[in-house]
C-alpha cells in the first residue's frame, strides 16, 4: 500500500476557525434558540452551560488529543489503538452520514429563505404572510429537494478542495463575518420595545421547568453543537501538528460555539417576544420571526440577506466537516482518490435526505412510527448516535489510552496541563456515568416513538 500523504492545518488560528466552524452552525442559529423557546427558556440554558463545562470541555480535549496522537481518521484513530474499537470510529462515520442527511434539508430551507430575502418577499412583519411562506415550503417537494441539492454540492465542492485550500481558507472568511453578523442583529432585537420579556425568559432560570427531557436535550445539543461524538473534532485534531497547545484549543472552540449560541439566543428570542410571536414555535422559529424583525428595522431587507448569507456560511461549515469524516474515512483507511470519494459519499448522503425532506410534506407518509423520517434524523443523532459516541470517547481515551498517556500526549507540546487530575477524575468516572444515565433515556424514548 502506497504512504498515504495527509493533508495539515497551515495555522492554529486556521484550525481554531475551522473547529469552530463545525461547532457553529446551524446547531447554533437555528436549533439553540428553538431548543430554548420549546424547553422552558433560562432553565434549558443553565443545563447547556453546566453540561458544557462539566461533560463538553472534557471531552472536546479528549477528541482532540486522541486525533493528534494518532494522526488518523475518527475509524483509524480508535483502530490503530485497539481494534476491538474500531467499530467506535464506523459509528462516528454512520453519525456523519445521518447528521448531514437531514441537516442538507435544513440548509435548503436556508437557502431558499436566502433567495427570498433578496427578492423582497421576506420584507413584511405579518406573522401569517411569512408563517404562509414556510408552510408552502414545507408543502412543496420541488422546492425542498431542489433546494438542499444545491446545498450538498455547495458542500462537496469545498470538501473536494481539502484541508488548506478548502477547508481552512473558507472557514477563516466565514467565522469572522458570521460573528459580526449575529452581534449586529442581536443589538437591534434586544433594542426592540417590549424585548425585556424575551430577555429574561432567555437568562432567568425556572427550575421548576427541568425535567429528563429538557437535560437530555440540552445535553444533545451541547453534542450537536460541539460536534462531539461523530468524530469531527478527532478527525480535525489529526491534522495538527505536534507543537500545538490542545490545551488552549479545547477551551476555545466551546467558548467561541457558546457566545455564538447565546448571540443567537440574543438575535432572536427578544424578538419573538416584542413582536408578539410564540417561543415555542419549534424548527420553523428562525425562519417565522427573524424576517418579522428586520423588516421593522431601517434597512431591514439588507439586514435580512445580510443574516441568510451568514445561516449559509454557519451551515455550510459545518456541513463541510461532516463530510469530511466520512470522506477522511475512505481517504485514509481505503486509500481512495478525495474527489472520487466525496463526489460518491455526498450523493449517497442527498439521497439518504430525500425521505428527510419528504417527510416534511403533510400527507406524505414518510414516518418512522409517531416520528416523521426528518424527526427520526434528529433524535437518532443527537439523542442516540452522538451521546453513544461521546460515552465510548470518555471510557475509550480515559480507560484504554488511559488519561496518563493522554496527559503526556498533551504536554508534548511544551505545555503544563495543570488541571491534569481533575479533567481525569471528570473522564473517568462524571462524563460517563452522567451521560449514560441520559442515554438510556434517549434509547427508551426513540425505541417508544418508533414503535408507536
Amino acid at each position: 500500500m502506497k504512504q498515504i500523504v495527509r493533508d495539515k492545518w497551515s495555522s492554529k488560528a486556521g484550525f481554531v476557525l475551522a473547529a469552530a466552524g463545525s461547532a457553529v452552525g446551524l446547531g447554533n442559529i437555528w436549533k439553540f434558540p428553538y431548543s430554548v423557546g420549546v424547553n422552558g427558556g433560562g432553565a434549558y440554558v443553565a443545563l447547556y452551560l453546566l453540561f458544557l463545562v462539566i461533560i463538553g470541555m472534557p471531552l472536546m480535549l479528549a477528541a482532540i488529543t486522541l486525533g493528534r496522537k494518532t494522526q488518523l481518521s475518527v475509524f483509524g484513530a480508535y483502530k490503530s489503538i485497539d481494534k476491538r474499537w474500531s467499530f467506535v470510529g464506523a459509528l462516528a462515520v454512520i453519525c456523519g452520514f445521518v447528521i448531514l442527511a437531514f441537516y442538507s434539508a435544513v440548509g435548503g430551507w436556508v437557502l431558499y429563505y436566502f433567495k427570498n430575502a433578496v427578492t423582497g418577499r421576506l420584507n413584511t412583519t405579518d406573522p401569517t404572510v411569512l408563517a404562509g411562506i414556510f408552510t408552502d415550503m414545507m408543502n412543496s417537494p420541488k422546492i425542498l429537494i431542489f433546494y438542499q441539492l444545491i446545498f450538498m454540492l455547495m458542500t462537496i465542492m469545498i470538501v473536494i478542495k481539502g484541508i488548506k485550500k478548502g477547508i481552512e481558507s473558507s472557514s477563516k472568511i466565514m467565522m469572522p463575518a458570521l460573528f459580526i453578523l449575529l452581534i449586529i442583529i442581536a443589538i437591534r432585537s434586544v433594542t426592540l420595545k417590549g424585548s425585556m420579556e424575551g430577555i429574561k425568559f432567555l437568562l432567568v432560570p425556572d427550575f421548576s421547568k427541568i425535567t429528563m427531557d429538557v437535560a437530555k436535550n440540552a445535553m444533545g445539543q451541547v453534542f450537536f453543537s460541539l460536534s462531539i461524538g461523530m468524530g469531527v473534532m478527532i478527525t480535525y485534531g489529526s491534522y495538527l501538528g505536534k507543537e500545538e497547545n490542545l490545551l488552549s484549543t479545547a477551551v476555545s472552540i466551546p467558548i467561541l460555539d457558546t457566545l455564538a449560541a447565546l448571540i443567537a439566543g440574543f438575535a432572536t428570542i427578544p424578538a419573538v417576544f416584542a413582536l408578539g410571536f410564540e417561543a415555542g414555535e419549534g424548527p420553523g422559529l428562525m425562519f417565522i420571526t427573524l424576517p418579522a424583525v428586520f423588516a421593522s428595522m431601517p434597512m431591514g431587507q439588507l439586514f435580512c440577506i445580510a443574516f441568510f448569507l451568514l445561516v449559509i456560511f454557519a451551515a455550510l461549515t459545518s456541513s463541510m466537516s461532516m463530510l469530511e469524516i466520512c470522506v477522511s474515512y475512505f481517504v485514509d483507511e481505503r486509500n481512495k482518490d478525495r474527489k472520487k470519494a466525496t463526489l460518491t459519499i455526498g450523493a449517497l448522503i442527498f439521497l439518504l435526505g430525500i425521505p428527510a425532506s419528504l417527510s416534511l410534506v403533510e400527507g406524505s407518509g414518510f414516518r418512522l412510527g409517531s416520528l416523521t423520517f426528518f424527526d427520526a434524523y434528529d433524535k437518532l443523532s443527537a439523542n442516540i448516535l452522538l451521546t453513544t459516541g461521546a460515552f465510548l470517547l470518555s471510557i475509550f481515551v480515559a480507560w484504554v489510552v488511559t488519561t496518563k498517556e493522554a496527559v503526556k500526549e498533551i504536554e508534548s507540546s511544551g505545555v503544563e496541563f495543570k488541571l491534569a487530575n481533575v479533567w481525569s477524575f471528570l473522564l473517568k468516572y462524571i462524563v460517563p456515568v452522567g451521560v449514560f444515565i441520559i442515554l438510556v433515556n434517549s434509547y427508551k424514548d426513540f425505541i417508544v416513538s418508533i414503535l408507536q
